[in-house]
Order: C-alpha cells, then sequence, then structure tokens
C-alpha cells in the first residue's frame, strides 16, 4: 500500500449496500437515520467519537478522527439491501426485536421505504432458514450477474456517486478453500459449473468486486479470504476486509488476553459459553454453521497468547467455546466466560466474566465505521486487503504470510497510525524519550 499522493473528497452521496437486512443491519440504519436527526446518539462509533492524536504530547493536537480523516458524514449516506425475506426494514426491526418502538416509530416512512432487493441464496449454506425473496436466475455466474444489475440501478436510481457494501447475513456452513477459489479463471468457471464450494456470500463478494465497490465482510464466513477473491480485488482496485464483526465476548478477550500476556500471568484453562435467541442463534444451532463461528472464535487467544514462544504460561492452555439458541433471550445475549489463571509460583486465580450484551448495538457501530473507513480507503487509492481494520474483525484478513493481530491495542494503534501516515503526520511510537534527554 502506497501512501497516497491525494486523497479525494467525500463529496455527494455515499451509498452503503447491505446483503442481509436483519437485526444487525437494521439497528444500523435506524441508529443513522435517529443520529442525523438529532435523536439519539451514535455511540460506539469511532468515526463518530474517536480522537487521534497528533505529534508529541506537548502539542496538544487531538482532533475528532472525522475532523482529521476526510470521511462522508450521516446526512450523505442512501441505504440498500439485499434479503431473503421481503420486509421492509422497519417490519424487520420490529421482527428483530433489537430496538424499542420509542426509537423505531420517529423514523417509520424512513425505514419502511427500504425494501430489499431478491437476495441470491442457496439453503444448503443456511440450513436453518428458508427463504421467500430469492433471485431464480439459472447459475451462480446468472446470480453475480443479476445482483451486479441490482447494484447499477440502485446506483443510478437513489443517484449515489460511491458506494461501499458490508455483509451483515447469516453465518454459513463451514467451507475449506478449494481448487476454486486458487484465482479468478478458476473461480468463474467454478461459478458457471455451480461448484458447491462457492457459497452465498462469496457471489455477492465477487458481484461487488467486479463492480468495484469496496466490500466489508461482517461474518465468519469463506467470503474474501481466498486468493482469487484478493486477485480480483487487485485487478479491480478495490478495498476489501474481514470477518466476523467483534463483539460480545470476542471483544471481551481481545480486551483480557492482551493484560495477562503482558504481565506474565499464566493461563490454565478459558471456558466460554453463550446464550442467544435471535436469527444469528437459530442459524448457529446447527453444527455445520457453528462450526464456521467456533474456528473464527478460537484462533483469538492462541495469536494473543503465542504459546509456542511462551511456553510455560500458556502452552497446555484449554480454550472452549460454545452457542447455546435459547429463543427468550432474543438478541441481548449473555457470554459468560470462566478464566484460569496462575501467578507467581503457579499458584492458581480465577476470574469469572458475565457480559450482558446485546450483539446488534455492538456491531451497528461497526458497519458505520467500516463503511466510513472502507470508503475512506477507496477514495485514498488503497486496494486488496486493508489489515489495518483488523480492530473491527474476530478473525482479521492479513497478508500471505504474516500471522493475524488479535490484540485490540495493537490494532487501534496500527488503525490510527495509517490515518496519520495516509493524510501525511508522522506516525507515533509512544517512546517518549525526547521529553527526558
Amino acid at each position: 500500500m502506497k501512501r497516497p499522493q491525494k486523497i479525494e473528497e467525500p463529496t455527494g452521496k455515499l451509498g452503503i449496500l447491505l446483503p442481509g437486512l436483519g437485526a444487525v443491519s437494521t439497528t444500523f440504519v435506524a441508529g443513522v437515520e435517529l443520529a442525523r436527526r438529532g435523536l439519539a446518539d451514535p455511540i460506539g462509533s469511532l468515526t463518530e467519537f474517536g480522537t487521534i492524536r497528533l505529534g508529541k504530547r506537548s502539542e496538544k493536537r487531538a482532533p475528532k478522527i472525522r475532523d482529521f480523516v476526510p470521511l462522508a458524514t450521516l446526512d450523505q449516506l442512501e441505504f440498500g439491501a439485499w434479503d431473503i425475506f421481503e420486509d421492509d426494514a422497519y417490519a424487520s426491526a420490529k421482527h428483530a426485536k433489537v430496538l424499542n418502538a420509542e426509537h423505531l416509530d420517529p423514523i417509520k416512512s424512513s425505514l419502511e421505504a427500504i425494501r430489499p432487493m431478491k437476495g441470491a441464496f442457496f439453503p444448503e449454506y443456511v440450513t436453518r432458514l428458508n427463504g421467500t425473496w430469492v433471485k431464480t436466475e439459472k447459475n451462480k455466474a446468472e446470480l453475480v450477474e443479476a445482483l451486479r444489475e441490482d447494484v447499477r440501478t440502485f446506483k443510478r436510481d437513489r443517484g449515489v456517486d460511491r458506494l461501499v457494501a458490508v455483509w451483515c447475513g447469516s453465518t454459513e456452513k463451514y467451507v475449506e478453500p478449494s481448487d476454486v477459489h486458487k484465482n479468478v479463471k478458476s473461480f468463474e468457471k467454478g461459478l458457471a459449473a455451480n461448484d458447491p464450494a462457492i457459497s452465498n456470500s462469496m457471489l455477492y463478494a465477487w458481484a461487488m468486486l467486479k463492480e468495484r465497490v469496496p466490500f466489508a465482510n461482517g461474518a465468519p464466513n469463506l467470503c474474501v479470504d481466498f486468493p482469487a477473491a484478493v486477485e480480483l480485488a487487485r485487478e479491480m482496485h478495490t478495498p476489501v476486509s474481514g470477518k466476523d464483526f467483534k463483539t460480545g465476548q470476542t471483544l471481551m478477550k481481545t480486551i483480557l488476553a492482551p493484560g495477562f500476556k503482558a504481565r506474565s500471568l499464566g493461563l490454565a484453562g478459558w471456558f466460554s459459553t453463550n446464550i442467544l435467541g435471535n436469527r444469528d442463534g437459530e442459524v448457529l444451532d446447527a453444527p455445520e454453521n457453528f462450526k464456521t463461528k467456533e474456528v473464527s472464535k478460537l484462533g483469538v487467544l492462541d495469536y494473543i497468547l503465542q504459546p509456542d514462544v511462551y511456553p510455560k504460561l500458556y502452552k497446555d492452555m484449554y480454550h472452549k467455546v460454545r452457542i447455546n439458541y435459547y429463543p427468550p433471550r432474543g438478541d441481548a445475549k449473555e457470554g459468560w466466560d470462566n478464566i484460569d489463571l496462575c501467578g507467581w509460583l503457579g499458584y492458581p486465580m480465577q476470574i469469572k466474566v458475565d457480559f450482558l450484551c446485546r450483539d446488534s448495538i455492538l456491531a451497528a457501530p461497526l458497519v458505520l465505521d467500516l463503511a466510513l473507513f472502507m470508503d475512506f480507503a477507496q477514495r485514498a487509492n488503497f486496494s486488496g486487503i486493508q489489515e489495518w481494520l483488523s480492530f473491527y474483525f474476530k478473525s482479521p484478513q492479513h497478508a500471505p504470510g504474516l500471522y493475524p493481530e488479535h490484540d485490540l491495542f495493537i490494532q487501534l494503534m496500527k488503525l490510527k497510525n495509517t490515518l496519520r501516515w495516509a493524510m501525511g503526520e508522522d506516525v507515533i511510537s509512544h517512546l517518549g524519550h525526547e521529553y527526558y534527554d
């Protein structure tokens, strides 16, 4: 990635395309609609509330990120979506039961105006859902072309100047990379042949890349993190990032585990269980879909704690993750963790974490930040994998040959240093020796 010589200004409208008009998407859209009317605050959004230090601490320069980096504003955003159910955004939000009537009713007409385009859907990848609003093209290649036509139609009819897409659909069954994913030619051959290793989310991602629409993957699906997609992204000079929004339990792990490692505390075991009752919980109740999520969640501790580097502290660590579908909870998930630590002379200690969180409330600001930062990346002429956005993902996409960075604080430093670098400011090392010379 080269330092941009010029970054285009965010003039005109930015269209945000959302594959999946469910709990996360409707919570995000409703939040933006309320915020731009001054009826609520977009809390949790780095692009709206975050600041960035520039130069030395003694200079006392710490503007808001959005005042430092040219980002689209909330009043410039237009929303489009695909879904496998015909409900408009208001009906879908009511069904999801994340937001109360006091937040939905003032923006009812705006939400009702967002009607999903028919989804590209094969039920074998999400066995617990039966879509009734789906495209009927004869093969996957034609479905990609139909999605591309949707993009062009949306851009023309809504009068938007630029587009980004953020996957907010369901977790799909686990798919291993195979020969069809090796390069652009093999993937396009697989599309025409309806290759079973090409899932629903890959169709959307491929269509977006063909239309030069930056694409962020908010689910743990194999989607843009395979060689053919990265090759196409570079070919089309289009940014990609992913995968799996970092919310709830994994967010807590990436906050706590770096602290244990920093203090050289040992870890014998970390047991995690979740109960949730939304559509995501129903989908993850299927073992083939849970495996996709499990792989995404399990890798976090290994990469942060580096048991090969610190064998006495972490080599024999036991890590278990469970997700249980419990309908009464709806979107109000409970993530419970039992952490068995050891300290000086090996004496045992325990930490219990009970995080009563709301997945969609935590995910909505991530959708906003990713949309705005991916649009910035496109205007800065960045292309391919945007590892600097790892801060937002459970399984950050990265260059071949590298390990992913999971430490939340290192991720934030990387994100802010990328912004400083792109805008011609000095990156910050936090060394600070000059104050004491």
